[in-house]
């Protein structure tokens, strides 16, 4: 048994969710670039932020869609795979309720609306400065094999 399988074998639910995030954003090249920041998880639930940056900006002069959905998905990732279970989305979807503009601040909250076997569904809403709902995204995880951290044997 190697250190780490015997650490995450005795750590609490919410520690074994935070190792897990931690390991998963330093191997997350995209989100780190996007500047999406990590701000909370534990098991089933995490919570993103992403600032609108000029170069974010399509030709209408507002967030593009496709960034707002990347930060909804890194969310979802993080909030699905908080149990230390490789997991992927299997399908997913997003509204569009309000545009956001440059240097707005977004918040993107994931919560877990049920686990049923290798399977979940997660609502993430998307939220700018003013608390206003901009984005509604709805995730299907699928559990698949083998785990972010090592485990016991």
């Amino acid at each position: 048994m190697t250190t780490q399988s015997a650490r995450t074998s005795t750590m609490t639910p919410d520690e074994l969710a935070q190792a897990t995030a931690a390991a998963m954003y330093d191997a997350d090249a995209c989100s780190r670039a996007l500047g999406l920041e990590l701000l909370e998880v534990r098991p089933g639930y995490a919570r993103m932020r992403m600032t609108v940056r000029a170069d974010f900006l399509n030709g209408h002069q507002i967030c593009h869609g496709g960034l707002i959905f990347t930060l909804a998905d890194s969310t979802f990732a993080f909030a699905c795979n908080s149990y230390n279970v490789n997991t992927v989305a299997s399908g997913c979807s997003i509204e569009f309720l309000r545009p956001v503009r440059e240097a707005d601040v977004l918040t993107a909250e994931a919560v877990e609306q049920t686990l049923s076997g290798r399977t979940g569904i997660y609502d993430i809403r998307v939220t700018n400065s003013a608390a206003e709902t901009v984005a509604m995204f709805r995730g299907k995880s699928a559990q698949i094999k083998g785990n972010l951290l090592p485990v016991e044997g």
